[in-house]
Order: C-alpha cells, then structure tokens, then sequence
C-alpha cells in the first residue's frame, strides 16, 4: 500500500506553505473549514498535509505522521486489529474518516479515507 499523504505539523501553517510552494513548486489546495492544507506536488508523488501544530509540539522535533490511504477505515480497523495493531477512536472528518496508531518506535501513523472523499 502506497503512502501518498504526508502530515506535516507546523507552527505557522501560511509560512510552511510558502516555503513549499515556492522552493518546491507544491500548490496549496484550501477547503472551507478544513484547517488541513493541502499541498500537491508537481510531478505526482506524496502530498504533504499541513496541519497546525499542538502548543506542547516543541519547533525542531520530528513533527511528521504517516498517512496511508484506505477506503473503508472501520473494515481496515478490524482487520489490523486481528492482527496485533489496533486503532484509536476513528475519527469524521469533512467528508472523510481516519484513524491513528504508533509504529513499534512510537512514530504516530494514520489510515485515512481523505482521498476517496466525494464531492
């Protein structure tokens, strides 16, 4: 399963979509009352999500999720959990649901049906 969603925590959204847009040539794609930005890239490959960061996420610590994409995230909860990784609370968002775990190493991970989202 491929990963084609990045989240990217940051302390000032506006300016880490700047920095990826014009050094990299991203192009931001906003959503009314989505605080997710999200940032395509040019030649295809992984998206980057910028997300706004949590007052305790300190400046220059790993600020990275991993987000790979599933249709049905209740489906792959159970199956995962079947198999030893289990899911916290899956989560609506705007017309999307996802769910959140840890690797062995505590790096946080998330299934995400964001990109079959309709509309």
């Amino acid at each position: 399963m491929p990963i084609n969603r990045i989240i990217l925590y940051a302390h000032d959204v506006e300016a880490t979509v700047r920095f990826y847009e014009k050094h990299f040539g991203f192009q931001a794609c906003r959503e009314a009352g989505d605080r997710i930005v999200e940032l395509t890239p040019p030649d295809g490959g992984a998206s980057l999500m910028v997300h706004p960061a949590a007052k305790g996420q300190r400046r220059g610590q790993s600020l990275v999720k991993l987000v790979f994409d599933v249709s049905d995230v209740e489906a792959f909860c159970e199956r995962s959990a079947a198999e030893g990784l289990v899911f916290g609370a899956i989560h609506q968002a705007d017309g999307y649901q996802f769910a959140n775990a840890k690797d062995p190493s505590d790096n946080p991970i998330s299934i995400s049906s964001r990109a079959f989202r309709r509309g």
